[in-house]
C-alpha cells in the first residue's frame, strides 16, 4: 500500500497533534549522538516532530519502499538533522538492517502488517527502544451520531483485515510481541480529532473511510451516507494508539 505526498501532508498537523509527546519523556537514550531508524517514513513527518524533541545530535535513517516518499523525507529534515535513505520493504527488516540504532520508529504502519511481520518486527529490535505510533485502533465516534455508523465502522475494520493484516488488532499484537522480547510496553490513546478546523482532512478521511467500507460489504449506502454526514457537517474521534517499548 502507498500513500500519496498530498494526503501525508494533510495529515501531518493531526498526526502531530495526537502523538503522546509523554512517551518521549520517558525514553533514556544516551547522551552521544543518536542513529533513528523511522520505518515507513513517508514524507519524514515523525521525524519533523521528533527530533526537535530528542537531544544531541542526530542521523535518522528513513525507511520506505516508495523512492518518490524517501526523496520528499531526505529533503525535508529538520535543521541540523542528517539523513541516509534506506528503501526497501519493511517486512523483511532484521536486526542487523536496524544495528547502530538508538532508537526505532514508525507512524501509521503497524495495522498495515500481519502478526508474523510484526513478530518479526520486535525480534528485529529486541534490545533497542521503539516508538510506534499512530496504530488504527477501530473505535470512530461521531457528532451527531448516525443509526448506520456502526455499520460502517465494522465494515471498515473487516476491510482492514483483509489478507490477514492486523488492522485494528495490531496494537494489542504489538504490545504482545514486544512484550514476549523482554520489553515493558505503554500504551497510549491517541486519537485524531476532526471538526470544522479540519475540514479537507475530515472530508478526505471519511471518504476513504466510506469507501473501505463499502468495498467490504456492497449493500451499504456508501453514497448517502456519505453525502449526508458532508452536506450537515460532523465532528469525529477517530481513535488511534501510540505504543512505546523499552528494556
Amino acid at each position: 500500500m502507498s500513500f500519496s505526498p498530498e494526503w501525508l501532508a494533510l495529515r501531518e498537523p493531526a498526526d502531530a497533534d495526537a502523538r503522546a509527546a509523554d512517551l518521549v519523556d520517558l525514553l533514556d537514550l544516551p547522551a552521544g549522538p543518536l542513529e533513528i531508524h523511522d520505518l515507513g517514513c513517508g514524507t519524514g513527518s515523525m521525524a519533523r516532530w521528533l527530533a526537535p524533541r530528542l537531544p544531541g545530535d542526530q542521523h535518522w535513517v528513513l525507511h520506505d519502499r516508495d523512492p518518490v516518499l524517501l526523496a520528499h523525507a531526505v529533503a525535508a529534515m529538520p535543521p541540523g538533522v542528517t539523513a541516509t535513505a534506506a528503501p526497501g520493504d519493511l517486512a523483511g527488516l532484521t536486526a542487523a538492517d536496524l544495528a547502530g540504532a538508538s532508537l526505532v520508529t514508525t507512524s501509521a504502519l503497524l495495522d498495515l502488517l500481519t502478526e508474523p511481520q510484526v513478530t518479526r518486527l520486535a525480534e528485529a529490535c529486541a534490545g533497542t527502544p521503539a516508538l510506534l505510533t499512530l496504530s488504527v485502533a477501530g473505535r470512530v465516534t461521531f457528532d451527531p451520531a448516525d443509526e448506520l455508523d456502526a455499520a460502517f465502522a465494522d465494515a471498515f475494520n473487516a476491510h482492514q483485515r483483509r489478507g490477514g493484516l492486523l488492522g485494528p488488532d495490531a496494537p494489542a499484537a504489538a504490545a504482545a510481541a514486544f512484550e514476549k522480547q523482554g520489553a515493558a510496553v505503554e500504551l497510549r490513546a491517541t486519537p485524531w480529532r476532526l471538526g470544522p478546523d479540519r475540514a479537507a482532512l475530515a472530508a478526505e478521511w471519511l471518504a476513504g473511510w466510506v469507501g473501505a467500507a463499502v468495498e467490504e460489504r456492497p449493500d451499504l449506502p456508501g453514497p448517502a451516507y456519505l453525502q449526508r454526514r458532508l452536506a450537515a457537517g460532523f465532528t469525529a474521534e477517530v481513535q488511534h494508539v501510540d505504543l512505546l517499548a523499552r528494556t
